[in-house]
Parts: C-alpha cells; sequence; structure tokens
C-alpha cells in the first residue's frame, strides 16, 4: 500500500494536486489558450467543514467490527469515484450518499462474512478498488428497501500469492493496484503490462469488474485479454472457474464477470497472464495533414498485422493542447516494444505505410540494441507526460470555470468519417461558443478504432452539473444513434445506463437480471448498476 495520502476531493494524490503558483501559471497558459478560465483557482471546502447524514448501520460485532469503521474521513473518502460530477460535489463538500459503513478486508473469508453480516442488517454492498470510476460506478444511491450502505474496500487484499513462470501467469489479489502488483511482479522478471491511465490508483479487480483497458493500443488492448480465470465470493456462495488457456465449454464464467461492475460477486483475486519485461522499444511521433488522413494511416498500420505497442493519433486540436503538435497537424504516437528482439524494422515498416498517407516524422526512435526507450522526439514526451497529468488538470480546470471532461466510444471504420462529424457536431452544438470538442484515438483494431473524445467549455460556479448534463445527452444520443457504443473502456456505472440500457438487446438484459437473482437474490451489490 502506498504511504502517500490521498486527494479527499479529486483525483489522485494530494502531493500531485496541481495548486499555488503552478496553478496560476497553467491557469494563465489555458485562458491564453482557450480564451476563457478564471484567474484564481477555487479552493476546496476543508474537510473539517463538511457535514455527513448519520451513519444508519451499526459496526459488525466481534472481528468484523475490528475492520470497519464510521469515521467520516473513511465514509466521505468511499462516497465517489472520480467523474466529473463526483469532483464538484466532493470540491464542494457535497456528499448526498456516503457510505455507513467501510470495511476493510483482509482475508478473503472477511468478504464472505461481510456478505453475511449486510444480509442481517438488510445492507446493500458497494465493492470498491482503487475509487477511480468516472461514471458513478462505487457512488451508494440506494433504493429505499435498504437499511443502508457497505462499502467494502479490498485494498488490503493487494498480494502476488503465486506466479506460474512455466506458463508465464500469476495469481494476483483483487486489491493490488497497479505499481504494487507490477513491485511484486518485478522480482520474478515479469510485468503484467497493462498500465490505463489511472494506473497509479486503480487496482486489478476493478479492471476486472470494469472490462478496462490498458497499455496496448492493439491486439491486448483489454484486461480481458490477459485473464486466465477469476474468483469471486456472492451471496450464494463462491464462484470460481477453472484456469485454463481457453476453452469452448459453454458461456464462460469469466466472461460474466468481466464487466459485472460488482452486481455479480466480490472479485477477490485471478489468474493472469504476465510477460518478460520488454527492453526493445522503438518509436516515432508522426504528422499528418489532418485527422482523416491519419486515420487512413492508422487503418493501414492495424490492418497490416504489425500490431504495434503504442498507436494513438491525436487530432490537431487535441495535440496542441497537450502540447504535442502545433494545431495545424494530427500526431499519431507509433511505438513498438518486444522483450526478446529488436522491433526498429517493424516501425521502418509502419513508418513506410504511414508515408504512403502523407505523413512525416523526424528524430530517431533510438538505438534497440541497448533497449534505449526509443521516445522517439520531443512530441511524444510531451504527449506521455500530458496524458498522466490529465486527471489532475481536468481538476484544476474545474476550479477555473472551465467543464473539463471526456468520453469514449468505438464505431468500425467504414462508419466512422460520419460517425465522428455527428458525435463532434452535437457535442459543439449543445455547449455553443466558444467550446472546444477534441478527440483521439485511445485503441485501435482491425475493424475500427476506439474514439476518446475530451470536451472544455466555459461553465458558471454553481451551474456545472445542468451544463454537463447537457453535453453529456447530446454527446450519449448522438453517439447510439450513429451506432456506436456508450463506452469502450470506462464502464457503464450509473451515469452511462439509460444508453446502456437502449443499446443491449432486451432478450440479454433479461438474462442478465436472472443470473443477477441467482447469485444476489436480494439485489444488495451495488443496487441501481446494468440493472434494477
Amino acid at each position: 500500500m502506498s504511504d502517500r495520502v490521498r486527494n479527499p476531493w479529486g483525483w489522485g494524490f494530494a502531493d500531485a494536486v496541481i495548486d499555488g503558483a503552478a496553478a496560476r501559471t497553467v491557469a494563465a497558459g489555458f485562458r491564453s489558450l482557450l480564451g476563457f478560465g478564471a484567474e484564481e483557482p477555487e479552493q476546496p471546502v476543508p474537510a473539517a467543514a463538511t457535514r455527513l447524514a448519520e451513519p444508519r448501520l451499526p459496526l459488525p460485532p466481534g472481528r468484523l467490527g475490528e475492520i470497519c469503521t464510521r469515521e467520516s474521513a473513511a465514509r466521505a473518502g468511499h462516497a465517489y469515484g472520480r467523474s466529473y460530477l463526483d469532483v464538484v460535489r466532493a470540491l464542494r463538500g457535497r456528499y448526498d450518499h456516503a457510505p455507513d459503513v467501510v470495511a476493510f478486508p483482509r482475508h478473503e473469508a472477511d468478504v464472505a462474512e461481510l456478505l453475511e453480516w449486510a444480509e442481517l442488517v438488510n445492507a446493500a454492498v458497494v465493492p470498491y478498488g482503487g475509487g477511480t470510476s468516472v461514471v458513478g460506478g462505487v457512488e451508494p444511491r440506494l433504493p429505499g428497501r435498504f437499511a443502508g450502505a457497505l462499502t467494502v474496500d479490498l485494498g488490503l487484499l493487494d498480494r502476488v500469492l503465486e506466479i506460474d513462470p512455466v506458463s508465464r501467469a500469476a495469481r494476483i489479489q483483487a486489491g493490488a493496484s497497479g505499481p504494487r502488483l507490477e513491485e511484486q511482479l518485478r522480482q520474478a522478471g515479469l510485468t503484467l503490462r497493462f498500465y490505463p491511465q489511472s494506473f497509479e490508483l486503480s487496482t486489478l479487480g476493478g479492471w476486472l469488474a470494469t472490462r478496462a483497458s490498458g497499455h496496448y493500443a492493439t491486439r491486448l488492448t483489454h484486461i480481458d485479454d490477459v485473464v486466465e480465470s477469476i474468483r469471486a465470493i456472492t451471496p450464494a456462495g463462491e464462484w470460481q472457474s477453472r484456469r485454463l488457456p481457453g476453452s469452448g465449454a459453454g458461456p464462460s464464467p469469466d466472461r460474466m464477470l468481466l464487466g459485472s461492475e460488482g452486481i455479480l460477486g466480490v472479485i477477490t483475486e485471478a489468474w493472469v497472464r504476465v510477460r518478460p519485461r520488454p527492453s526493445f522499444r522503438a518509436s516515432r511521433s508522426v504528422r499528418f495533414p489532418s485527422f482523416l488522413t491519419g486515420a487512413d494511416a492508422v487503418r493501414a498500420v492495424v490492418q497490416s498485422g504489425l500490431d504495434p505497442a503504442n498507436c494513438r493519433l491525436l487530432d490537431p486540436l487535441e495535440a496542441a493542447q497537450t502540447g504535442s503538435g502545433d494545431g495545424h497537424h494530427a500526431v499519431l504516437v507509433l511505438g513498438f516494444e518486444s522483450a526478446d528482439h529488436p522491433v526498429d524494422g517493424l516501425l521502418d515498416i509502419a513508418l513506410a505505410l504511414c508515408a504512403t498517407h502523407g505523413g512525416s516524422w523526424d528524430g530517431t526512435s533510438g538505438d534497440p540494441a541497448r533497449g534505449d526507450v526509443g521516445l522517439g522526439d520531443a512530441t511524444e514526451g510531451a504527449w506521455r507526460s500530458a496524458f498522466l497529468q490529465m486527471p489532475y488538470l481536468r481538476d484544476l480546470l474545474l476550479r477555473l470555470g472551465v467543464l473539463s471532461d471526456t468520453f469514449e466510444t468505438a464505431i468500425t471504420w467504414d462508419r466512422f468519417p460520419a460517425f465522428h462529424a455527428a458525435v463532434v457536431g452535437a457535442t459543439r452544438a449543445a455547449l455553443g461558443e466558444p467550446s472546444r470538442v477534441s478527440c483521439r484515438f485511445s485503441h485501435v483494431y482491425p475493424d475500427g478504432p476506439a474514439l476518446y473524445y475530451t470536451v472544455l467549455a466555459p461553465v458558471a460556479r454553481g451551474a456545472e452539473e445542468e451544463r454537463w448534463h447537457q453535453m453529456k445527452r447530446a454527446a450519449s444520443d448522438a453517439i447510439l444513434a450513429a451506432g456506436g457504443t456508450i463506452t469502450h473502456h470506462h464502464a457503464v456505472g450509473r451515469d452511462h445506463r439509460e444508453w446502456y440500457d437502449a443499446q443491449r438487446p432486451e432478450p440479454f438484459a433479461a438474462a442478465l437480471r436472472a443470473a443477477k437473482d441467482a447469485v444476489d437474490p436480494a439485489g444488495r451489490l451495488n443496487p441501481g448498476v446494468l440493472i434494477d
């Protein structure tokens, strides 16, 4: 577990929050770039000034009570994820739906006992990983039939329990954060090589429950791709799949848990595929005259079978906002990596494909014989730095009167140009001038891209929620109308629920409700998510 203190109202760690002189410098830069935004950031309501409703549940008796708390700071710290709306409310000390009790199980048996206790006191149960949900996935908004909410924080279940070096797999507890599991795998010279933007905070269990996406922009894009088996505790008993490289034995138990967002059970551990740490890397940033010509090049690369580890295309506006471009060219961040062979030849082939679509580049890709990181040039380095700072920057912009948020989706290549135009047009029309909507490809497949949109718009203090809902509805309606998915990797939570209901087939919804009823007949696991 990290010794760093979490930011109580916003993203990440308190020591990384952009504040003071640095905040004023950033504010001036963004006012110059955007043409709007305040000079001084709004200050958060001090934690001591926040008031939570009295807890409705008692502490569990005996030993179970020793791993639980009703203390206000813990309850407030588990009341939200880190969506835009979550941060708006926490910044101002508003906690409408804080859990009544927060539990920190030390062993899997504790989880089973907590579920039994929740049944006795008629409590809803919200599984909690790193608390990084950006779709309202962990807020305990409860139906009136429950007496209160128990949040189960899995953070102490954070160990790599077993490594199989022959099969290259590891058994890892669900509460292990990205840095924590990598620290333990590194001792064996291995890595999961799964780096979502939330890497420093999010957990393996959270990745599984939300079908998160990670480091690789092609092929091994989702956590699904590295799972051998999953174990969960449900109100009806243990859910354990057999560890196998693959199976055709009916619908997969693992596939049902993947993306279940805590409604079918509390995920406690999983066997996942690991790999030797990469030592050969080569990368380059490539400029294109437009986002569409860059998209054509990306399609050519991904359909060639080269499978680059990084293949992220930024439109001109996104490139400029992240310091990665001049605002006139789209920029492709392209990279290859391997643990056992040089990859500069693969990069050369990909660059040749880019050149046929008007791509140009500067710099070198590093010396793969030395295992250089191969950043290529300052452009890629700027993008990587901005990528990691984006969540912290979003929180600062919120404090400066700027609506700054993201949403993501996916579409097939044949529909991409019209789809992209429709989504950008609808979102900008909802926000009006001088709003900005930019886009990048977060992941790409032979049959289409995953599109990640960033929205920037002025907003008056107190009007954030109304303006956000206006933007979200316009963008989500446009996504579904044009045939896209309401989410590629951010999950459904409560924020996407309306559009998820419209996207899924009704027979499947009925089957999911039946599965829920079988393992959680009282409906106490994360109520309101995915189904009623």
